[in-house]
């Protein structure tokens, strides 16, 4: 018996050592990467090719091996079998009917087998109808009939279609035939005499691809009278329950027969309207869901209708969905004795069942093993729980499978991966946490020595649950080297550490609350104690939130002594609690400062317009914050849509205290739009405005401004033309703003009045054809309104409209002065204040070759009989008339005179212009201009400087410059015809010390 333990414990030893190995390395758990998939075979293939292959592939290490089942028992894959193996894939050869069945492809490696989903193998095939001959069928005209198939024994998915007499011409479906491709039958809802003649029913193996033709069915009518009229009678029905698989299309059938031909129409029950994806045919009494989902189950009612009556069936779609997991078992690694729970969750309809299987055979339930709602529980894991364990979940529509792998570790103690940390650090009075974590399985016992000495717990030592050891209250006698050892039934082991005891990290400067004003700066002092072998770290925040020097608008500054920090040109903003924080490996600590920031009050609030008169407005308001600092005064302001923004307004009181809410503001103008403002000040300065207040508009009142400027004359003969300036709208007091317009002859005693009912009206014209030219008028301007009528405005004297000067100037001459100027002179007209007096002259100008109506204007103004003409073109002869004019018109004109203007100027500047400097002399010299033909001949030339212009009739001049002055000369040609093209610039530097030239 000792010698039988013995093994059993040496067993259990390599086993643990094996496994305690195999952690970490890149051993794996097989995997499938490729499971089997059902195969429907023809068996009218079975004789060229009787083979047929599952597909299965597998990862693992080291690399699996494969079995395969059929219906649950494993197969003879064995040489000389007809079930051979290729890889992970079965292979069949000689395939029979006795191989249709469930396949299953196992993988096994060291750490377990699992099992794929199932794979079925199923024979199509499509035998021959029996050969005997079928009755006729014999009706009336106008009775429906059915033709029955009865398809031969088969297997797999049947399509039907019949053939009318002879192939190839197909029944063809419409509203009054229908094949059902559920039964095979032809079904006829009217019988016509067309309808005469042979039926053979065609029967097409989806699979197999194979066809076979039913003997014929002959169709004849009776001769005994027509098939009256009768009520639609459903032949194709679809079952009261119809399971539809998530996914998948549905199709039902419904035909009626009936006399006349009855309609087909589809409905939900409960009212719902179809979803775009229903295919409803109603002529071939077919209706197709595809996609088929949860919300399209319910019952559905097909209805048949014709002029006879109506009649219907219903059915119920049932949503059925395979199971689809959500929650997968992960693979995992447990010490012994540990526990497990596997969580394994599927959705689907009906709900799914589970079980579970390790290494390919179902787990039944034992004491420590427990199947409870899809979740694996085992208690006291052992040596023999390792495997591969797989989750099924399943309903009667499908399976699927989840794989896990289990691996169970027994392991002596070890610190390999988990030593003590060489140093740990504490400050004095600190409390400190020494870890412990060996990697031991089953878990032992753990213990501590300090030095050499056991360490015994007390009310400052503890050794925790976990191992670890926790030492409170550190003295400096605690310092040493801390030993942590670890024993089980398989072995010990141990690690030891450090512990160093620091100085505690003290701040020395005490909490504080620090008063400033707005942009005044401020050092935050944070000064410590700690112990100099440790290094610090100072971090700032405001109000709880990390500060960043270097952002902030660079209002934060950090400073370089100890871990004090400025804020410069303080804003209210920056009020609020400044903490700074100290930290080592060892400890840290942390004080606040409190910061309050006097500014300029906050915005007053809640203003409203209590009162309000055609020049007054009562306003209240409640005070904003006051910024540490007691509001002194209110400034009130306000604006209108006449305003440059926002101005300041006289208020009663004049000067509103710091202790007012309301005030009342004066010298408004009536009927006017205003919004008003608050703004607080205090010792500090004056704050932000309030918002405005809504818009308010002051009571009207008569008008009290009158227009400015009147004055007017001109106009068409026998006109009163009057002037002036609108009143502004801010200024009209009322709506129904208008003026009133008063005139009298001067000298006369009446006033004669007009009202002008616009209020952006500036002028008024009275027209009597007694009135006499240029005769003085006494007039005045008045306002009104709503309110009522205004003052009238001062009294001024106005003159009517004038006569046009009756008379033309005389002596008319014309002198051409150059190629653009023409000088004109004439003899005035006699100058008087008359009724036809003259203001000036207007000369008319045109070429030769256009029209006087094309001519251009250059008006004189006063008496004056010269005027120069310029911008002409050259070597042209023009037309010249002058006429007088005055506010009433233009008199008649002169008789014309024609003038010649010169040749232009030569077009051509001067060229190879040379310079040289001698002394404080300059010498230019140029080449002499050429005039084209019809150009006029050079008479000389212009040396133009900034500050001088020369002339000369030579090609070259002599300046006498001071040399200390950068000079920028021109030179350029005149004659009679003007002054030609110019020289580029000649620049001339301070200095030259030889000779040059500027082409």
């Amino acid at each position: 018996c000792l010698w039988f333990d013995s093994v059993i414990v040496l067993i259990t030893l390599f086993l643990s050592f094996t496994l305690s190995l195999s952690v970490g390395n890149t051993l794996q758990s097989p995997v499938f990467t490729k499971q089997p998939g059902s195969i429907v075979f023809p068996v009218d293939s079975m004789e060229k090719n009787r083979e047929v292959v599952f597909s299965c592939e597998a990862q693992g290490d080291p690399p699996p091996f494969y079995r395969w089942k059929l219906n649950g028992s494993l197969l003879n894959s064995k040489p000389g079998s007809h079930h051979s193996l290729s890889g992970g894939n079965l292979r069949i050869n000689h395939l029979n009917k006795e191989d249709a069945g469930t396949y299953q492809c196992l993988a096994s490696n060291s750490f377990g087998t699992i099992v794929s989903r199932e794979a079925s193998l199923t024979f199509a095939y499509l035998e021959n109808f029996r050969s005997h001959k079928r009755s006729s069928v014999s009706v009336r005209e106008g009775q429906g009939v059915v033709l029955l198939c009865g398809p031969p024994p088969h297997s797999g998915a049947l399509t039907f279609s019949w053939i009318f007499n002879e192939y190839p011409s197909f029944v063809k479906q419409d509203s009054r035939r229908f094949v059902s491709q559920e039964t095979g039958n032809l079904y006829i809802a009217k019988v016509e005499p067309s309808d005469v003649g042979n039926y053979t029913c065609v029967v097409t193996n989806t699979v197999t691809k194979t066809r076979v033709q039913g003997p014929p069915t002959p169709l004849i009518l009776r001769n005994d009278g027509v098939m009256g009229e009768y009520e639609p009678k459903i032949e194709v029905q679809f079952p009261e329950i119809v399971q539809v698989a998530k996914g998948s299309t549905v199709r039902l059938e419904c035909f009626a027969l009936g006399n006349p031909v009855p309609s087909i129409s589809w409905h939900r029950v409960d009212g719902v309207p179809f979803a775009r994806k229903v295919d409803v045919r109603k002529t071939s009494g077919v209706m197709e869901i595809p996609y088929f989902q949860q919300e399209d189950a319910g019952t559905y009612e097909c209805v048949a209708e014709n002029s006879k009556g109506r009649n219907s069936v219903q059915g119920k779609l049932s949503f059925f969905a395979s199971p689809q997991l959500i929650e997968k078992p992960q693979d995992v690694q447990k010490a012994i004795d540990d526990s497990l729970v596997w969580e394994c969750k599927a959705t689907g309809k009906p709900k799914p069942s589970y079980r579970w299987m390790k290494n390919g055979e179902n787990l039944e339930p034992t004491e420590r093993v427990q199947v409870i709602n899809g979740a694996l529980s085992i208690t006291r894991l052992g040596l023999s729980d390792i495997g591969m364990y797989q989750c099924v979940a399943g309903n009667k529509y499908g399976e699927v499978y989840s794989n896990a792998e289990l691996r169970v570790i027994a392991v002596a103690p070890d610190f390999f991966q988990n030593q003590l940390k060489s140093h740990t650090l504490v400050k004095e009075g600190g409390d400190v946490l020494i870890e412990c974590k060996p990697k031991m399985s089953p878990r032992g016992t753990i213990s501590w020595r300090k030095g050499n000495d056991a360490l015994r717990a007390s009310s400052r030592i503890v050794i925790l649950e976990s191992g670890s050891l926790r030492i409170s209250n550190t003295t400096k006698a605690d310092a040493g080297t801390y030993t942590c050892a670890a024993h089980n039934q398989f072995g010990e082991a141990s690690s030891s550490g450090n512990l160093i005891v620091k100085e505690p990290t003290i701040i020395t400067t005490a909490p504080n609350t620090l008063d400033v004003t707005v942009g005044e700066s401020i050092i935050l002092p944070c000064q410590v104690s700690y112990d100099p072998s440790l290094e610090l770290k100072f971090t700032w925040f405001f109000n709880e939130q990390l500060i960043h020097f270097g952002s902030h608008g660079g209002y934060f500054e950090k400073q370089h002594s100890a871990g004090d920090m400025m804020i410069r040109n303080i804003q209210l903003r920056h009020a609020g609690k400044y903490t700074c924080a100290v930290q080592t490996k060892v400890d840290s600590s942390s004080i606040a400062t409190d910061l309050i920031v006097r500014g300029p009050p906050g915005p007053p609030t809640s203003i409203h317009v209590e009162e309000i008169t055609d020049t007054t407005a009562t306003l209240s308001w409640r005070p904003g914050p006051d910024n540490h600092s007691p509001i002194t005064a209110y400034t009130i302001q306000a604006r209108t849509p006449f305003s440059l923004g926002w101005q300041a307004v006289s208020t009663v009181p004049k000067v509103v205290g710091g202790s007012h809410l309301t005030a009342t503001v004066i010298e408004l103008n009536p009927w006017v739009e205003y919004e008003f403002r608050v703004l607080a000040s205090n010792a500090v300065g004056t704050g932000e405005p309030s918002k405005p207040s809504k818009k308010a508009r002051t009571k009207e009142t008569v008008p009290k401004v009158t227009p400015a400027n009147v004055s007017g004359g001109g106009g068409s003969r026998s006109e009163l033309v009057i002037t002036w300036e609108p009143v502004p709208e801010e200024l009209q007091n009322a709506a129904g703003f208008g003026y009133v317009v008063a005139f009298r002859p001067f000298g006369a005693t009446g006033w004669m009045q007009a009202a002008v009912p616009s209020p952006e009206a500036s002028k008024y014209v009275f027209k009597n054809e007694t009135i006499l030219p240029f005769s003085p008028f006494q007039v005045k301007v008045g306002v009104y309104n709503n309110k009522g009528e205004g003052p009238f405005g001062p009294v001024v004297t106005i003159y009517s409209a004038e006569e046009e000067p009756g008379r033309a100037p005389s002596r008319l001459r014309a002198k051409s002065l150059s190629a653009f100027d023409v000088e004109v002179y004439w003899k005035a007209l006699p100058w008087s204040t008359s009724k036809k007096r003259v203001l000036g002259y207007e000369l008319r100008y045109w070429e030769k070759n256009e029209k006087e109506d094309k001519a251009s204007l250059l008006r004189t103004v006063g008496n004056r009989t010269m005027a120069i003409i310029q911008g002409l073109k050259g070597c042209t002869t023009y037309y010249i008339t002058v006429r007088a004019y005055n506010t009433a018109g233009t008199g008649p004109p002169s008789p014309a005179v024609n003038v010649t203007t010169k040749k232009p100027p030569p077009s051509q500047p001067p060229s190879k212009v040379m310079w040289n400097t001698s002394n404080s002399k300059i010498i230019l010299n140029w080449e002499q201009v050429k005039p084209l033909e019809n150009e006029s001949e050079v008479m000389g030339y212009k040396v133009s400087h900034i500050f001088f212009i020369m002339e000369t009739n030579t090609t070259s001049v002599e300046l006498s410059l001071p040399t200390d002055e950068e000079y920028i000369i021109q030179i350029r040609p005149f004659g009679e015809g003007g002054e030609g093209s110019s020289s580029r610039q000649i620049t001339i530097p301070k200095i030259s010390g030889r000779s040059s030239s500027a082409n």
